[in-house]
């Protein structure tokens, strides 16, 4: 059965302090950012590391997946720093007890014999194969292009760690698809998602909403994904508003609402 977590920073509040309200909404995961700040792998040695991990499952909770995302160009085949620091947080997953990272690797060119195409599959395949060596996934994040585009470069990555971190608001904002259409596309690569909604707005534009505001159909979405099997988290996100405590209450309510009418 799929479960309900939360990236904590959305509570815009310390990480311990976004555990306790995590748990108390009766969130089972967390997916925290790890670019910066208290939790980056270089501010915390592995005494630190055990103790949070201990803190987390003392409050009943897991760490769903880590948020690795700080901009890496997966372009530039100059980006041997980005790439080293981003195995840095794969392994920080390890000591977290979780074996999925997340990012954007940005749009994938629609020319799959540029140069720009090339340097995109290399990075890929150079994180999916220390994941390949350490059993850490590496999950790009759905949206500036569609389903099928993000596929064909998975497809040819020589690596069995190349996941996918399906963001089904991200997909109807950035690339007006239908997520419960594209679920089926990537089946074979979703490891984790997460649960927002939002609505297209204009060529560029587009706008985050509470769940089931926007464009997301929730029912045929998550139907989707019982049918393919996904029995992972449904990790709520919100980046937007001035209400995000509430946001996030009313996440965890639709979510299970939808769940005890799929099981």
């Amino acid at each position: 059965m799929m479960k309900i977590g939360v990236i904590p920073d959305s509570f815009e509040v310390p990480f311990k302090e976004a555990v306790i309200l995590a748990r108390d909404l009766g969130a089972k995961g967390l997916q925290p950012y790890v670019t910066g700040g208290e939790m980056a792998p270089e501010n915390l040695d592995k005494d630190a590391r055990k103790a949070l991990l201990q803190f987390v499952r003392d409050n009943g909770l897991c760490f769903s997946a880590l948020c690795a995302d700080f901009g890496l160009n997966f372009k530039d085949p100059d980006n041997e720093a980005g790439v080293q620091r981003t195995m840095r947080m794969m392994e920080l997953a390890l000591d977290f007890d979780t074996h999925i990272i997340t990012t954007h690797i940005g749009k994938v060119p629609e020319d799959e014999n540029c140069r720009d195409y090339a340097n995109m599959l290399k990075t890929i395949e150079r994180l999916g194969k220390y994941g390949d060596t350490i059993g850490v996934m590496f999950a790009t994040e759905t949206g500036p292009e569609p389903a099928p585009k993000l596929k064909a470069i998975l497809d040819r990555a020589d690596t069995k760690s190349a996941k996918v971190n399906f963001d089904p608001a991200n997909l109807v904002m950035c690339s007006h698809d239908i997520a419960a259409d594209d679920v089926y596309v990537l089946r074979d690569y979703i490891v984790h998602t997460h649960a927002k909604d939002g609505v297209y707005t204009g060529e560029t534009t587009y706008e985050e909403k509470i769940l089931g505001a926007g464009g997301v159909n929730y029912g045929p979405y998550l139907a989707a994904l019982k049918d393919i099997g996904y029995d992972g988290f449904l990790t709520i996100e919100r980046e937007a508003g001035a209400t995000r405590f509430e946001d996030i209450r009313h996440a965890v309510n639709f979510l299970t609402d939808h769940l005890a009418k799929l099981y």
